[in-house]
């Protein structure tokens, strides 16, 4: 079995194999020509086309690609077909077939660079639609023309190199690309330079399209940019071309020193002024402007040794501004000359020429003006005793006028004085006190006294200066100690309780207070011999006795000293009440009448208790003769058999307790037992001496014992009686005294209610004429009218 394939017009022959179907084979469904049925044998492939190629942009059309035969059928029996890209794939209608004589066709033009071959399958049938030969696979190459121009990556290049860079260094690259066949020349690139001015400075590699410099002389200050124009070719450089441009910036270095413009300067400024400016100093530098190679940096080497005078760098300008940093004194020294050197803030590059003018000479001119008055010391702070009399004197707040060459006068007034305490001499600057000041003063300030004086000249127009004057005011230790408090209790036993707390306080200020020195008195020696002190802190003290003494009121006399400078010292009487006490130290309630008395208890208070006492004992005397003289029963049922006891009514009134609801003051009860309250009052030592009886009296006699029996009242009562009028110590506590208001709050009635609660009309008082003068103003009182 042989195949024959015929070339159309001539110009491609080949041959091609076709396998003959073996005896028995069954012919396939018509309805699916390109499906083959089972067989009982093995076809043999022989149908076999190598590739077709063709030129890209071909415009002769239809263009004969190829005819394609099978010797299965006689020429007109078989059918040819053809799939795939081109045919019924996009890009569709690109290749035909005519399906008689087995002729492939282009029908349109080919590009290479969007499709450079396309793969086809081609079939033979019979004219039932039967499969003659196997489907083979029909390839189309499409050839590449040079139809695309070579094409820059960009239009503009750029690169940056240091000016004065050596020859061979790298400034940038230039792309370019082409969309024929990279294997063919087509497609084969060469770079190079069509214009960079003259001379020739930069090279580029035709291969790679690298810029290098090729030659010293690259000067930013010459020439800052450089233009080249590109230009690539494909067919290795005599094909297709295209252009573009490449700019190439010149990196400035510093290669130029600054300079002053001048070689001198000549300014002037004012004397007593700083942070002002005083002129400028021109500068040029050749390098790039705002950069670190363009920027100057000013120093004064000579003419200021005290750092009168600063300069900066104007940003824009690049001068040098000279200002004035700390006042200048025209006195002291009315002309500078200043050695001024400039430099860049970059360091400057080792090829560079030294600078002609990188120093210059500033004269600065200063000119006279009228200052201020300076206070030699401000603030001026001095110290005064408190207290301080009229007209003494505080401090002189003087100034001097800076401006020597010139005469002026100084004047000094107050500016601030909220007391108006000081007075200041206008002339000298003398200060003195006009009045004593207050240590209340709301101006006076943790011990300071704060007062403002300025000080102006009589120039036109005149300075003033202010000052600021701060006096302390110095405590001064002009009171003593007193003793707080006055007065107390002790037990009798020296053991028994903790003796009695003192203290003292000072109206002085630390540290003219405590601590605080406590002694008995040295002018009475013998107190040191029952009484001792024991000092517990700076400000208090204890006493004690150092054995027993009598109970009742001690007057001791007590030596209080401070620390102060010098110290001052107090003698101070100290009433202490010395009393039984019990287990727990404290004066027990048979004592706390005397106690209480003795230690706060008024002088006119403990008259009006006595008084009182006389009072109750004068009004029942009536009742007592009347019983003796008249009835002896009813004198024995009185104090026998009546349930009134009279002693129930006689209460102690030389005690100030809790008044009438107070049963816990006095036990009544002990005067229904006179022999045993005899037994229990017997003395323990002497008596004590009354508070308000003046010094230096008689002590009053030792008391009496108490009567045992009812009989002995009366006398007991009598007896009293002279006791009282014989004692010179005391006043007359038996005269009549008036009680008219007894307070608010007092469930009893006024005195008066005593003798009215027994009814007048039950009482007769006749026998009262009898009595004696004593009792006459009582008869008259209460006897028949």
């Amino acid at each position: 079995m042989e195949t024959v394939l015929l070339l159309a017009l001539g110009l491609l022959a080949q041959s091609f194999g076709l396998s003959l179907g073996v005896p028995g084979l069954r012919r396939p469904s018509t309805l699916f020509p390109w499906r083959r049925g089972p067989t009982l044998g093995r076809v043999r492939r022989a149908w076999v086309i190598p590739p077709i190629s063709v030129s890209e942009n071909q415009k002769r059309l239809p263009y004969l690609l190829v005819q394609i035969k099978s010797d299965k059928q006689e020429l007109g029996s078989v059918l040819y077909s053809i799939q795939g890209p081109g045919v019924d794939e996009e890009p569709r209608g690109m290749f035909s077939i005519d399906k008689f004589t087995g002729k492939v066709f282009l029908n349109d033009m080919l590009d290479r660079e969007k499709t450079d071959r396309f793969r086809l399958r081609a079939f033979a049938l019979d004219l039932g639609g039967s499969t003659l030969e196997e489907p083979t696979d029909l390839e189309i190459v499409v050839v590449d023309q040079n139809d695309n121009r070579p094409v820059f990556r960009q239009d503009v290049f750029t690169g940056q190199v240091l000016e004065g860079a050596i020859p061979g260094t790298y400034v940038t690259r230039a792309e370019a690309t082409d969309a024929d066949d990279p294997e063919t020349d087509n497609a084969a690139l060469r770079y190079s330079i069509l214009e960079q001015g003259s001379p020739q400075l930069f090279s580029i590699d035709e291969h790679t399209g690298e810029i290098r410099t090729v030659q010293v002389g690259l000067d930013r200050e010459v020439v800052a940019v450089y233009n080249l124009t590109l230009q690539v070719a494909d067919m290795s450089g005599d094909g297709l071309t295209a252009t573009a441009s490449a700019i190439i910036t010149l990196e400035d270095v510093n290669d130029n020193a600054p300079e002053f413009t001048r070689d001198e300067f000549f300014l002037e400024t004012s004397e007593a002024v700083s942070g002002v400016d005083v002129g400028r100093l021109e500068v040029e530098d050749r390098d790039l402007p705002g950069s670190p190679n363009w920027a100057a940096k000013f120093t004064i080497l000579e003419g200021d040794p005290d750092g009168h005078f600063a300069i900066r760098t104007d940003p824009k300008t690049n001068e040098g501004v000279l200002s004035v940093v700390k006042p200048l004194d025209y006195e002291s020294c009315d002309q500078y000359d200043l050695t001024v050197v400039v430099q860049n803030e970059a360091p400057l590059h080792a090829a560079a020429p030294r600078a002609e003018r990188g120093q210059a000479r500033v004269s600065v001119q200063v000119q006279d003006v009228n200052e201020a008055p300076v206070f030699q010391e401000n603030p001026l702070r001095t110290s005064l005793a408190e207290g301080a009399a009229p007209r003494t004197p505080v401090a002189t707040f003087s100034a001097r006028d800076p401006d020597t060459q010139q005469l002026q006068r100084l004047s000094y007034i107050k500016d601030y004085d909220p007391e108006d305490w000081l007075q200041v001499d206008g002339a000298t600057g003398q200060v003195q006190t006009q009045r004593v000041l207050s240590p209340a003063s709301p101006f006076l300030k943790d011990g300071w006294y704060r007062a403002i004086i300025l000080v102006h000249d009589n120039a036109s127009p005149p300075c003033t200066a202010t000052g600021t004057l701060s006096i302390e005011i110095l405590e001064v230790n002009d009171h003593a100690p007193e003793l707080s408090p006055p007065s107390g209790s002790l037990c009798s036993e020296p053991d028994q309780g903790s003796g009695l707390l003192l203290g003292a306080m000072d109206e002085d200020l630390p540290p003219h207070g405590a601590p605080f020195h406590f002694q008995l008195s040295p002018r009475v020696p013998e107190l040191a011999r029952n009484w001792s002190l024991s000092q517990i802190n700076m400000s208090h003290t204890r006493l004690r006795l150092r054995h027993q003494v009598q109970e009742g009121l001690h007057h001791l006399s007590l030596l209080l000293r401070d620390s102060g400078q010098p110290p001052q010292q107090r003698e101070q009487l100290l009433n202490v009440t010395v009393c039984r006490c019990g287990r727990d130290g404290a004066c027990l309630p048979g004592a706390s009448a005397l106690r209480v008395g003795a230690a706060g208890i008024s002088l006119g208070a403990l008259v009006i208790v006595l008084a009182s006492v006389t009072l109750l004992l004068l009004l029942s005397l009536p009742v007592v003769v009347l019983t003796r003289f008249r009835q002896q029963s009813w004198d024995k049922g009185l104090l026998q058999g009546l349930q009134d006891d009279l002693r129930d009514n006689i209460l102690n009134y030389d005690e100030q307790g809790g008044g009438e609801e107070d049963q816990d003051a006095y036990d009544i009860s002990q005067l229904r037992h006179p022999t045993h309250l005899a037994a229990l009052s017997a003395p323990l030592g002497r008596p004590p001496l009354r508070r308000d009886a003046p010094f230096g009296r008689a002590r009053p006699p030792p008391p009496r014992a108490l009567p045992t029996s009812a009989a002995d009242i009366v006398d007991f009562i009598n007896g009293g009686l002279e006791a009282a009028d014989s004692d010179l110590s005391v006043p007359p506590y038996d005269t009549a005294l008036i009680y008219d208001y007894e307070g608010d709050g007092s469930v009893a009635g006024t005195l008066s209610s005593i003798l009215s609660s027994l009814g007048d009309e039950d009482q007769d008082y006749s026998c009262l004429q009898d009595w004696g003068p004593r009792f006459a103003r009582l008869a008259d009182l209460y006897g028949p009218h």
